[in-house]
């Protein structure tokens, strides 16, 4: 084995659940619980032995909390390494560090991020503010492309703007293609997710660890409302979660001076990232994902490893719809078990952390039994930005391998997106959002006879509650000048 092979010796997961007179918690505090629980986790001392220490980026306005850290566990010389938006990173960070390891570059690695999305939704109704250290200063390098909005022009100008509108309208288009009648479909996806829930009762870390059935989560109700259709709360991700998590990285040479027990390594094999073409409007369709299925085929390829080898799963689960392209894509049946966590529903949804934990689970898993491999997959955006990697607490036949399969993906063809359009269209998909129980808009994507890809927005009230009860993917409807839409079968 290469002296330089990666490996994760120490992992750990936080929560807080404020309590009647406990305060609320910033999220470097979580970050920093979480930090000095992993290097608990080595049975060690190692923090101020660091190297680099890599932030995920939050929702948080701090400018450099690594800087913070570093200084805070003693490696003052570390290097401070930030993220774009996306929780696509987690993943990300992790196969950028064990390609450094590999090369010989670094030696120990500190991740780690956290969010307060409870804490934020509790001071909001109690109307307080959550105050914030003031952590100034700039990354010694930034991780990701330059920031650009998560959504297409033309989306934006119909007021979508939040993945709780795209998703359900993936969803829907999902159903379409399999065929699905609307009461199948729900049974099916809800189904799913209650597996999801099965999980996360017997995952420690889990948010919520009572589990739902399959008829809770299809069904809305005062606890349960209605978001979109066809999804209920409990099919979004929740985001109501103050959570943060760690991981400590090193090469095997680093952890053998250090002492750290070969029943704490877990290898990453390989990562493979790839970029979906940008935003729902140029996607080719609703319904599949080029980059997932890419770069699935070159991580098991890097890896020699089949579907059927893979013992441990865990899909990025924002949504349902999400999970189901995933599995398809890589060839995994929806029978498995598809997360380690429960998901972002259940386990916690702490916006662009999740991964973290999904991998902090995942070497949890494999420590008990060393001998399986796991596959964790990392989404960012509207099932745009991807990456994943193979896990195992054997070491790996050959040296950690890093890949991206962006080539490939831009060479695919996109759709071209009108800004409006006037004329016959077939309706490809469409989701109707819900305010306090009712519908307020319909969001459709209509195709041209030319197939060019046209979004078109509703508020007749008759056919918004059409869209709850029949099928309209498929549909045949004209736009007016003033760009109504009349549907005409």
């Amino acid at each position: 084995m290469n002296n330089h092979t990666p490996v994760l010796v120490g992992v750990a997961q936080t929560q807080h659940r404020i309590q009647e007179h406990e305060e609320f918690i910033e999220p470097i505090d979580l970050m920093l619980r979480a930090c000095h629980l992993a290097e608990a986790d080595t049975n060690t001392r190692l923090l101020n032995q660091v190297q680099s220490v890599r932030v995920i980026r939050g929702v948080w306005p701090y400018k450099n909390p690594a800087r913070y850290i570093a200084e805070q566990i003693g490696a003052q010389q570390a290097q401070c390494m930030g993220t774009m938006f996306g929780g696509n990173y987690n993943q990300v960070v992790v196969n950028d560090t064990a390609a450094a390891i590999t090369r010989g570059e670094l030696d120990l690695v500190l991740i780690t991020g956290a969010e307060i999305g409870y804490s934020n939704s509790k001071a909001a109704r109690l109307n307080q503010t959550i105050e914030y250290r003031d952590l100034p200063g700039l990354f010694d390098t930034i991780l990701g492309q330059s920031q650009q909005p998560e959504h297409h022009d033309f989306e934006r100008t119909k007021g979508i703007r939040q993945a709780i509108q795209v998703y359900p309208m993936y969803e829907n288009a999902i159903r379409h293609c399999r065929g699905e009648s609307i009461d199948q479909h729900l049974k099916r996806v809800s189904e799913l997710w209650a597996g999801f829930s099965q999980v996360a009762s017997g995952n420690p870390h889990a948010w919520l660890q009572d589990p739902f059935s399959a008829e809770t989560i299809r069904t809305a109700s005062a606890r349960n409302r209605q978001i979109s259709v066809p999804y209920t709360k409990l099919m979004n991700s929740n985001n109501a979660v103050d959570m943060g998590a760690a991981l400590i990285m090193c090469s095997v040479t680093k952890a053998r001076s250090l002492g750290i027990p070969e029943s704490k390594w877990v290898y990453p094999y390989a990562g493979v990232e790839g970029n979906d073409h940008f935003s729902a409007s140029v996607r080719d369709n609703f319904y599949s994902s080029p980059a997932i299925r890419l770069a699935g085929q070159r991580l098991f390829e890097l890896t020699q490893t089949e579907p059927a080898d893979l013992d441990y799963v865990d899909l990025y689960s924002c949504f349902p719809a999400a999970v189901q392209i995933a599995a398809q894509e890589l060839g995994l049946p929806e029978s498995r078990p598809l997360t380690v966590t429960g998901g972002l529903t259940f386990a916690g949804g702490p916006l662009n952390n999740y991964v973290m934990h999904s991998i902090a689970r995942t070497v949890e898993l494999l420590r008990i039994d060393p001998h399986k491999k796991a596959l964790v997959t990392a989404n960012g955006g509207n099932l745009y930005k991807q990456a994943m990697a193979i896990y195992s607490g054997v070491p790996p036949a050959s040296t950690f391998k890093r890949d991206n399969v962006q080539q490939q993906i831009d060479a695919l063809p996109a759709r071209a997106c009108l800004p409006e359009y006037q004329g016959r269209v077939t309706v490809e998909s469409y989701t109707v959002m819900y305010d306090h129980q009712q519908p307020v808009i319909a969001h459709l994507s209509c195709l041209t006879e030319s197939g060019q890809r046209v979004w078109a927005n509703s508020q007749d009230q008759a056919l918004m509650q059409a869209m709850t009860e029949q099928e309209f993917c498929g549909s045949a409807a004209k736009l007016a000048v003033n760009q109504d839409i009349q549907i005409l079968s």
